[in-house]
């Protein structure tokens, strides 16, 4: 059977792109996209057999009623978020608890890396996303539009930006006081002093939130169209193996760099990173399966339902094949 996969370019999805790891009985058409094109394909779409996919757009249609797919308890996307708070200089946020109240801007309200950090504002800071006047759009560049329609609350304050603005341009005018941003705004980058992050340490932030919470936040999932299971009911436990296997040829390789005699990597603290990341989570820093991420997933379909997104509440297990929720 063949069919097609599509990821972006992770470490733990290359070696199923290059045929390092095969799925048996299955020849894998590789497709790379960067997933703010992918994923657009693949709620709208549902253009490709295996994809890669945002946990919230999926948790969202699966509380709307299904999706084309089932999902893989392989999370091939995980991210801390602390370093995601960006005020403008001298709008009076000293910390995320003065986000209430304010203009705040983010790319899409949907978007899975929001989702976290509200639940971060709600269960860290005690800030509810009704207390937020949202505008959603691009960061700096481009277009941005919800890749989902939204059926918010009235009176929910989640407004779209004009076509041709950025939310990097509305922050620097004084249009909006902070952003939740995936990615560093460019000005940020280029060192423009009037964005400034809210968490300034966030490295030992996110290590105590992890020490808290046991949570890495994941951010995307592997799906698999429902038809091909139905043709092969044992294709999801296939694979999820494959996805075990080339996981852990990425960790293997990530190790022989860090251990080697020469830094083949382009990073001076590589070795510090190495060892805070195994301090705080042990060798298995990296845990695809249901059980082992049960208590992370009730709290993003918690979230969901929280931030008005999902109209009902999701039990993890809704959102998986029943042939892999035993891995």
């Amino acid at each position: 059977m063949k069919i097609s996969f599509a990821t972006w370019d992770h470490d733990r999805t290359l070696p199923l792109h290059d045929g390092r790891v095969t799925v048996p009985g299955v020849e894998l058409e590789s497709h790379i996209h960067p997933t703010s094109k992918l994923f657009p394909l693949a709620v709208q779409e549902a253009r490709f057999d295996v994809t890669e996919l945002s946990v919230s757009s999926y948790l969202l249609q699966i509380a709307r009623g299904g999706s084309d797919y089932t999902a893989v308890p392989a999370f091939i996307s995980r991210a801390f978020r602390h370093s995601g708070f960006y005020a403008r200089r001298g709008a009076g946020i000293e910390t995320c608890a003065d986000f209430a109240g304010r203009r705040v801007g983010v790319p899409e309200y949907q978007m899975t890396a929001a989702v976290w950090m509200r639940g971060i504002l709600k269960d860290e800071f005690d800030v509810d996303c009704e207390d937020i006047h949202w505008r959603t759009g691009a960061l700096d560049a481009g277009v941005r539009t919800e890749r989902l329609p939204l059926a918010l609350p009235e009176g929910m304050a989640v407004e779209p930006i004009e076509a041709g603005q950025t939310l990097q341009e509305l922050l620097l005018a004084g249009e909006i006081d902070a952003v939740l941003a995936p990615k560093p705004p460019q000005a940020f980058l280029d060192g423009n002093p009037d964005i400034v992050r809210v968490i300034p340490d966030f490295e030992a932030a996110e290590i105590a939130y992890h020490a808290r919470t046991g949570f890495f936040p994941i951010m995307h999932l592997l799906a698999v169209r429902k038809t091909l299971v139905e043709t092969d009911p044992a294709l999801p436990r296939k694979l999820f193996a494959a996805s075990v296997a080339a996981r852990d040829i990425a960790i293997d390789q990530l190790r022989a760099i860090w251990l080697g005699n020469s830094n083949r990597l382009s990073l001076p603290w590589l070795n510090a990173s190495m060892e805070r990341t195994l301090k705080s989570f042990g060798p298995d820093y990296w845990r695809y399966g249901v059980a082992a991420n049960r208590d992370e997933l009730a709290a993003i379909c918690r979230y969901s339902v929280q931030q008005h997104l999902a109209p009902r509440l999701v039990d993890p297990e809704e959102l998986f094949d029943p042939s892999v929720l035993d891995t």
